[in-house]
């Protein structure tokens, strides 16, 4: 039997695991970047956004930037890292579900589509040989080189 305690899905819950800061992740992937956005679209205190993004930058999943209007103070905008990008699939995944299992009756908020052909997109399990949709009856775990046994 392998021990759990370096799960990476354990410590990928660390990070973003809380419901704002995938709030936050989605909102900066419908292109907001502005404390005053997140805030407005999202309802949170202003504490807790502010914690959550600390945790963002700090992970390096958001990068912080000064950004001025004229005649106004300096402020800071988050703009997603590459480490950020690589979430999308992550939350693609919980639309779809979300879409299957608790939208409102008369369907989903929002709808992606490929900007380049207008096709659906929706997440999708993969093989390395190119085999897809793929369930979890499709695949096993196997212990990987970090595999530790439990004492």
């Amino acid at each position: 039997m392998f021990s759990a305690e370096n799960c990476s899905i354990a410590r990928t819950l660390q990070v973003v695991g809380e419901r704002w800061s995938l709030l936050i992740l989605r909102e900066a992937f419908y292109g907001n970047r502005r404390f005053e956005q997140f805030q407005r679209r999202i309802g949170v205190a202003r504490n807790l956004l502010a914690s959550r993004l600390t945790t963002l930058v700090e992970h390096g999943i958001l990068d912080r930037e000064t950004y001025q209007e004229p005649g106004q103070r300096a402020r800071q905008e988050y703009r997603l890292t590459d480490k950020g990008r690589d979430l999308y699939p992550i939350l693609v995944a919980l639309l779809d579900w979300g879409d299957r299992h608790v939208a409102d009756p008369e369907g989903p908020a929002i709808l992606l589509s490929h900007r380049e052909c207008g096709a659906p997109v929706h997440a999708e399990l993969r093989c390395d040989a190119g085999h897809g949709h793929l369930t979890a009856r499709d695949v096993t775990g196997t212990p990987g080189p970090g595999a530790r046994l439990l004492a």
